[in-house]
C-alpha cells in the first residue's frame, strides 16, 4: 500500500525543513579572521625610557662596589707581579707572605664579586618583573583600543608580518603611561 503525497506528508517535510534551518541558525557561525599584533616584549621593556634610567641608576648606585673590585684586582696583579720579577730575590717568607696576600685578595676578590652579582641580579629582576607587569597593561589597553584578538611575542612566532607588530608603539604608550621622574 502506498502513501500519497499529501497535506500530512507535506506538513512533515515541512516540519523536518524548519527543523533543519533551525539547527543552521543555532549553529555556531564561522569563525571570523582574528586581529592579531605581534611584539617584541623583551625589546619593548628593554627600550622603555623607565628602564633606561633604572639601568642607569643602578650603575651609579654600584660603581664604588665595582670600582672597589677593580682595585683589588689591581692590587692581586701587583702581588702576583712582584712574585715573578722579585720571587728568586725574596726570602721564602717574603715569598710566603706574598702568596698568602694574594690568596686573601683572590678570596675578598671572590666574595666581592659574589655579593655584588646577587645584588645586581636583585634589582635587575626586582626592576624588570615590575616594567614587565607594567608593559603587560599598556599591551592590553593598545590591543583594547585596536580591537585586537590576540598579541603574540615575537619569541613565539615563527613568521609575522612586520606591519603586526606594535613593539614600538607598546613603547611610546608605555613611556606617556609612565614617565620617567
Amino acid at each position: 500500500m502506498s502513501f500519497p503525497i499529501g497535506r500530512v506528508a507535506l506538513a512533515g517535510f515541512a516540519l523536518a525543513a524548519l527543523g533543519t534551518l533551525a539547527l543552521a541558525q543555532s549553529a555556531p557561525a564561522q569563525p571570523t579572521a582574528a586581529k592579531v599584533a605581534v611584539i617584541d616584549l623583551q625589546r619593548a621593556v628593554l627600550e622603555s625610557a623607565e628602564i633606561k634610567k633604572a639601568s642607569t641608576e643602578m650603575e651609579a648606585k654600584y660603581k664604588p662596589r665595582t670600582d672597589q673590585l677593580a682595585q683589588l684586582q689591581k692590587e692581586l696583579d701587583g702581588i702576583s707581579q712582584q712574585l715573578q720579577t722579585n720571587g728568586n730575590k725574596l726570602t721564602p717568607q717574603a715569598q710566603a707572605d706574598l702568596q698568602a696576600q694574594g690568596q686573601r685578595k683572590q678570596r675578598d676578590i671572590q666574595r666581592l664579586q659574589q655579593d655584588l652579582q646577587t645584588d645586581v641580579d636583585a634589582d635587575r629582576n626586582d626592576i624588570l618583573s615590575k616594567s614587565t607587569q607594567k608593559m603587560h597593561v599598556v599591551v592590553k589597553k593598545i590591543a583594547e583600543d585596536k580591537g585586537l584578538d590576540m598579541v603574540v611575542d615575537t619569541t613565539n612566532a615563527i613568521y609575522f608580518k612586520p606591519a603586526l607588530e606594535i613593539t614600538t608603539e607598546a613603547i611610546a604608550a608605555y613611556d606617556k603611561a609612565y614617565p620617567v621622574k
